[in-house]
C-alpha cells in the first residue's frame, strides 16, 4: 500500500519541480533581461553625452582655428607667458585684443585637454559675451580675461552633471550668481571641467567623461574634486579657473597640479545656482574660490567677485568687499602651526612644505607658533562625518541609483551602503585593535 501511495505522490512532485524550476527560470531571465535593459539605457545615454561633448569641443578648435588663420600675426607664445595681473593690464590699455586673448587660450584648452582630458564643455556664448566686453563703457577688474568653470557651477544653457545621470535632466535655465559676477567684471566664461563624481572624492573621474590626468605626469591624478580645473590651468590652458571645496577639492588639485588655489571663508561667496549632491549642507558648507598660477592672481578675482554686484544678487552673502588694507599691511604677524593634526598622517613631502614655509615666514620676520589640535577624533567624526553624513549617506546614495560608479569611488560608495548595523558591529570590533586612518583606509 506504501508503495502504491508513492507512486501516486512521485509524479504530483516532478510536476510541482518542474514548475517551480519553470518560475525561477524566467524570473532570472526576467532580472537579467531587466538589467541588460537598465545597462542599455545607461549605454545610449553616455554615448549621448560623449557625441554633445565631442560636438562642443569640435566648435571650439574650429573657431579657434578660424581666428588664427584670419590673423597669423597673434603672438600666442607671449600672450600665453603672461601672469593674470600682466595681462589684464594690456587688455585694459589696449595693447593686447580680448579676442585675441580668448582663441589663444581656446586653442590652447585644446591641447592640454587632449593629453589629460579636462573640458567637459564648450561654451560658444563666450563669443557673444566676448562682443558684450568690448562694448562696456567701463572696463571691469577681468576685463576680457578667459575663465574656465568647473563643472557643478551653473551656466545658463549647459549641464551641471557631478558626473552623474540624475543631473542630465535639463541644463542650467540661468548662470549662478558667481557667474553673473564674473560677465559683469568683465570676464568670458569659456569652457566647463571635469569634476569626481557628486564632487566628493580626491580623485577626479566620472562615467560621463572619465578621468582626467595630471598635467605634469599622466600616471598620476589631478586631484578632486576640482581636478579638471587644476589640470587646465596646471597644463596652461587656463589663466583663471572657478572650483568649489568641502573638504580639499581646491586645495588638492591645486597642490597635485603645482598651482594656487583659494577656498574663502564658508559663504563669503554666493553659492546660489551651484549644483550639489547632497542639499542642506549647513554644518559642512560647500564653497566657491578661484584657482591661478599665483596668489597675486587669487587676490585680483577676489577683489573682482567681493562687488556690490555679488551682494545685490545675493542679499545672504555678507556685504564685505576686500580688504585692500589688510592684504597690504607690512605688520608682523603671529601665525599658529602644525605638521601633522593626529589623525591622518601627512606624506613626507607635506610636512616639508610645511617646515619649509614656516622658515620663509620666520624670516620675513613673522612669529611662528606651533600648535596642536585639540579633540581631534572628536572634530572628524562628530562635527565633519556625521555632520556630512548625518542621514547614512542616503540622499547622496540617491543619486547613484540606475547609474554606473566610476572605478575611483567604488571602495567609498561601497563603504556607504554598508548597513548601519553592520557598521557599528564592525567598529565595536575593529575599534579597539585597528587606528583611524586605517579604518578610513579600509572603506
Amino acid at each position: 500500500m506504501l508503495q502504491e501511495k508513492l507512486r501516486q505522490l512521485l509524479p504530483e512532485a516532478e510536476v510541482d519541480v518542474r514548475t517551480v524550476s519553470a518560475l525561477l527560470c524566467g524570473s532570472a531571465a526576467a532580472v537579467l533581461a531587466f538589467k541588460w535593459v537598465g545597462q542599455r539605457r545607461i549605454e545610449r545615454r553616455l554615448e549621448e553625452v560623449k557625441q554633445r561633448r565631442d560636438q562642443g569641443l569640435g566648435q571650439m578648435e574650429k573657431a579657434a582655428r578660424q581666428f588664427k588663420q584670419q590673423n597669423p600675426g597673434v603672438q600666442t607664445g607671449s600672450i600665453l607667458s603672461l601672469s593674470l595681473l600682466e595681462l589684464a593690464e594690456k587688455l585694459k590699455d589696449e595693447s593686447l585684443s580680448p579676442d585675441s586673448v580668448l582663441y589663444t587660450y581656446m586653442e590652447k584648452a585644446m591641447v592640454v585637454t587632449r593629453e589629460v582630458n579636462c573640458v567637459t564643455d564648450f561654451m560658444p556664448e563666450c563669443e557673444e559675451q566676448l562682443r558684450e566686453v568690448k562694448k562696456q563703457k567701463e572696463k571691469g577688474l577681468l576685463y576680457g580675461i578667459p575663465v574656465s568653470i568647473k563643472d557643478n557651477i551653473g551656466c545658463k544653457g549647459h549641464f551641471s552633471t557631478l558626473g552623474l545621470l540624475q543631473f542630465l535632466r535639463a541644463p542650467q535655465e540661468d548662470d549662478c550668481v558667481l557667474v553673473k559676477v564674473l560677465k559683469r567684471q568683465g570676464a568670458i566664461p569659456f569652457v566647463k571641467t571635469n569634476s569626481s563624481q557628486s564632487v566628493l572624492n580626491y580623485d577626479c573621474g566620472n562615467p560621463l567623461f572619465g578621468r582626467t590626468v595630471n598635467p605634469h605626469n599622466h600616471s598620476k591624478c589631478s586631484g578632486g574634486s576640482s581636478g579638471g580645473e587644476g589640470a587646465l590651468v596646471g597644463g596652461g590652458g587656463s589663466i583663471l579657473g572657478m572650483g568649489s571645496d568641502v573638504a580639499g577639492s581646491i586645495r588638492l588639485p591645486s597642490s597635485f597640479c603645482g598651482i594656487c588655489g583659494f577656498k574663502p571663508t564658508g559663504n563669503r561667496l554666493s553659492t546660489a545656482g551651484v549644483a550639489d549632491p547632497v542639499a542642506g549642507m549647513n554644518s559642512v558648507t560647500s564653497v566657491l574660490g578661484p584657482m591661478a598660477r599665483d596668489v597675486d592672481s587669487l587676490a585680483l578675482c577676489m577683489r573682482a567677485l567681493l562687488c556690490e554686484d555679488m551682494f545685490r544678487l545675493d542679499p545672504t552673502v555678507p556685504p564685505m568687499p576686500f580688504n585692500e588694507q589688510i592684504y597690504t599691511s607690512t605688520t608682523r604677524l603671529r601665525i599658529g602651526f602644525y605638521d601633522g593634526d593626529g589623525y591622518f598622517e601627512p606624506s613626507p613631502s607635506m610636512r616639508r612644505a610645511i617646515h619649509e614655509t614656516k622658515t620663509l615666514l620666520q624670516e620675513a620676520g613673522h612669529t611662528l607658533v606651533p600648535f596642536t589640535i585639540p579633540r581631534i577624533e572628536h572634530a572628524v567624526h562628530e562635527l565633519f562625518t556625521r555632520a556630512l553624513f548625518a542621514d547614512g549617506a542616503a540622499t547622496l546614495l540617491e543619486k547613484y541609483k540606475g547609474d554606473l560608479v566610476h572605478p575611483t569611488l567604488r571602495s567609498q560608495i561601497r563603504c556607504y551602503r554598508i548597513p548601519i548595523l553592520v557598521k557599528r558591529i564592525l567598529s565595536f570590533i575593529l575599534t579597539p585593535v585597528v587606528s583611524p586612518l586605517d579604518l578610513s583606509q579600509l572603506c
